[in-house]
């Protein structure tokens, strides 16, 4: 039964259709290898965890995707909240060529172009980032980040089937070895991130963030 206590709360809220859903995520820097192997580095938030597998939302045709169906391989480079020089310095960039004279009929590189996004070969340089070896995949990972998870592709997941438009996948990739700086390690456990130490970036609606103090 619904109480007049019920529609009081109901009340406060207003009916919407939001542009995006980007309600608040961890920014991650995704590496990936490029054909003349070179490394991409693309920011992205659309990414979750279960266990040892991460789901990343990405555009069917964008540099990291095609890279990462090619080689089966990336580095997932969690952002801290003090890296919005880096996150900014590539938002707009992009690993793909084809930008410079994508068609209409070329989706989202055509976006791409048409919102002034910028063909940068050297994304370590242009952000000031520092390429580091990674143990196990091709794709170097980014030494400024405080966490780095190397990677493989074990699934590929077509997205908005129902819809006129698509253009985007889902990519299920199995972590395969992690690396963290110490400084946000928890004192007395081997494999644990303190939470009062691990300060992520969290992108919410296109908008950078850092998190405030634990609640309780």
């Amino acid at each position: 039964m619904v109480s007049d206590q019920d529609n009081g709360l109901a009340s406060k809220h207003s009916t919407i259709s939001p542009a995006i859903f980007y309600w608040g995520t961890p920014v991650v820097f995704i590496t990936t290898e490029n054909p003349d192997s070179t490394f991409n580095i693309a920011p992205m938030s659309s990414a979750w965890w279960l266990g040892n597998r991460c789901m990343l939302g990405l555009g069917a045709i964008s540099q990291t995707t095609i890279n990462l169906l090619r080689t089966k391989q990336c580095v997932l480079n969690l952002a801290s909240d003090g890296m919005t020089d880096a996150v900014n310095a590539l938002a707009r960039t992009t690993g793909s060529k084809e930008i410079l004279t994508a068609e209409p009929d070329e989706g989202y590189k055509y976006f791409k172009r048409m919102n002034g996004y910028e063909y940068v070969h050297d994304k370590f340089g242009h952000a000031g980032l520092t390429p580091v070896i990674s143990d196990l995949v091709r794709p170097a990972r980014i030494a400024e980040c405080p966490a780095q998870m190397e990677a493989e592709l074990v699934g590929v997941y077509e997205m908005m089937q129902d819809a006129d438009t698509k253009g985007f996948i889902a990519l299920e990739v199995k972590v395969l070895r992690t690396h963290v700086h110490q400084e946000i390690r928890m004192e007395g456990h081997k494999n644990r991130i303190d939470p009062d130490k691990w300060r992520p970036m969290i992108m919410s609606f296109q908008e950078l963030y850092g998190l405030k103090g634990k609640k309780s």
